[in-house]
């Protein structure tokens, strides 16, 4: 089961040129969507506990995407 909505990403897709989008696309994009977002969600958590803080912050994320080189 997927977390996130087929919806926003079909529109993404669009707004990114494409003109018709399969049902299959949006499928495997979501499944790369989740893997990017949990893989940076994880890096982000742990400079959050290293920070001594459980709130991960904006900078987490940031920090978390530079250091993944993503």
């Amino acid at each position: 089961m997927t977390e996130i909505s087929k919806a926003p990403i079909s529109r993404l897709l669009s707004e990114a040129g494409g003109e018709r989008i399969s049902a299959e696309a949006v499928d495997e994009m979501v499944k790369y969507t989740e893997d990017y977002v949990l893989k940076i969600g994880r890096e982000a958590s742990k400079l959050c506990a290293h920070a001594g803080r459980k709130t991960i912050k904006a900078e987490d994320i940031k920090l978390a995407v530079e250091r993944l080189n993503l």
